[in-house]
């Protein structure tokens, strides 16, 4: 599984840093193509506490303004549940997250 942003940070370092409110995050994007419409997760984000999300689900939201709308009827309705999604944050996987490293690595990972 592939994780932006957890270069160098040790198992216990994570746990301590989710614990003071770091949270793994996807993100939407909807491409259209006249009569497809694609909607589609990122891959997932660590976002470190207190670190804003805009950042990342900037390049998303772009996407998704520009080759999202046109196509019909599901371009503009997948267009406006992956803006939606973006702009509150992304969808929080922390739980998942933590759960699948957690029986990966065979250390005990607190959240």
């Amino acid at each position: 599984m592939q994780i932006n942003g957890l270069e160098n940070v040790s198992p216990q370092q994570l746990s301590q840093e989710v614990m003071r409110g770091g949270k793994f995050v996807i993100f939407e994007y909807c491409v259209s193509l006249l009569i497809i419409t694609f909607k589609r997760p990122s891959s997932i984000y660590y976002i470190r506490p207190g670190e804003g999300t805009f950042g990342k689900s900037y390049t998303f939201i772009v996407l998704t303004v520009l080759f999202g709308w046109w196509g019909f009827p599901w371009g503009p309705i997948y267009s406006i549940a992956s803006l939606v999604t973006n702009l509150g944050g992304g969808k929080d996987v922390t739980m998942e997250v933590m759960n699948t490293l957690d029986g990966k690595s065979g250390a005990t990972v607190l959240i």
